[in-house]
């Protein structure tokens, strides 16, 4: 269906979808939960070296390991893609990706890690609850939802200039429209759930 729809789009729409694919990639979730526990390590901690050394363990147990398993399952069969477009194979991914980040919240919260990173794997971990339980019912957003939550933890950290990536939030939300992986309704609600999760969390911890 989806194959007839797209050959009799305009040459325009189908221009498109390589940019939203773009897109969709450069801001994949997991990327971005791998790169905001640096940000904020190096911007937020001293000294840098530490918070550099925490924040990469962060990033181990917030994306290294969760997408590992992940690749692994598109690898087996188990899983269609790496953004996992089915919602009815997302629970085990998503909870073994939970289960992942408390392992490292563990060990930061054991050793000492800095606060802003405690706070910012937090987040995250906040972030993949919610979308795990609303995945139960409804195939929200993930992009959204940790596009959002990123942006919002960057204005907390480096002030309104970072406003700047709010552009970005509605960047994301379209590619995920315009390749029909989700409609308007999840992506507007992943982007709420983002913001609402993650500036009190952000704002508590760190």
């Amino acid at each position: 269906m989806s194959g007839v729809q797209d050959v009799t789009e305009r040459p325009g729409r189908r221009a498109g979808r390589p940019v939203a694919r773009a897109v969709t990639e450069v801001f994949a979730p997991a990327l971005l939960a791998a790169l905001m526990p640096v940000v904020v390590g190096l911007h937020g901690t001293s000294p840098v070296a530490a918070g550099l050394a925490w924040a990469l363990v962060g990033s181990l147990f917030c994306s290294v390991i969760p997408n590992s398993l992940i690749w692994w399952g598109v690898r087996r069969g188990r899983l269609t893609d790496h953004h996992i477009g089915r919602r009815e194979q997302r629970r085990r991914p998503l909870t073994y990706g939970l289960l992942s980040v408390l392992v490292g919240l563990a060990l930061m919260i054991g050793f000492g890690a800095p606060d802003p990173v405690v706070a910012m794997v937090v987040v995250m971990f906040a972030l993949g609850l919610a979308v795990t339980v609303a995945n139960l019912a409804w195939k929200l957003s993930i992009h959204a939802a940790v596009a959002a939550g990123a942006a919002a933890v960057l204005v907390i950290e480096f002030g309104p200039a970072l406003l700047v990536s709010a552009p970005v939030v509605a960047l994301v939300g379209w590619s995920r429209v315009r390749l029909r992986d989700h409609t308007v309704a999840q992506v507007l609600a992943g982007t709420a759930v983002g913001l609402l999760i993650a500036v009190p969390t952000f704002l508590l911890l760190r």
